[in-house]
């Protein structure tokens, strides 16, 4: 091997070498190792003619889903409000023996579940009550989540 291709294969496989480096170094992103959300947790609701409730009714504070099933007659549009900052979140209208579903992440407080439509203003659907407390623990060590 002469001397010319020795230097140009040494300069190529050191040049090989730095980049496989900086590829590895991950480009110095800021990635921490800050603790997942909570797992969510999954609540049921229905709405009858003359409530609506909401299970389970109390639990920490993180992410929710809430499907909740119109059992009524009637279209209703569902609210869910409370909480610190009076939020306010809504899905609807649901037709009767149809569901809808809310996604949020509340924070420790008290929600309101409320179903509403235009028919319903004759007679007052009795609202459910959520009872958010202290944040639930982190989800980092579970398995087999997204």
């Amino acid at each position: 091997m002469t001397r010319a291709r020795w230097t140009r294969s040494a300069a190529l496989l050191f040049g090989g070498l730095v980049s496989l480096a900086v590829i590895g170094c991950g480009g110095g992103s800021d990635f921490k190792d800050n603790p997942r959300p909570p797992v969510p947790v999954q609540l049921t609701g229905v709405i009858t003619d003359k409530s609506v409730s909401v299970e389970p009714a109390k639990l920490g504070a993180g992410p929710v889903v809430l499907l909740i099933s119109n059992q009524s007659q009637q279209s209703h549009t569902v609210t869910v409000e409370g909480g610190p900052h009076n939020r306010i979140e809504q899905v609807g209208p649901i037709n009767p023996l149809d569901a809808g579903r809310i996604q949020e992440t509340l924070e420790t407080g008290t929600y309101t579940i409320r179903a509403g439509s235009d028919q319903a203003a004759s007679h007052m659907i009795k609202p459910a009550t959520l009872t958010i407390g202290p944040q639930r623990p982190s989800s980092s060590g579970t398995l087999l989540l997204p």
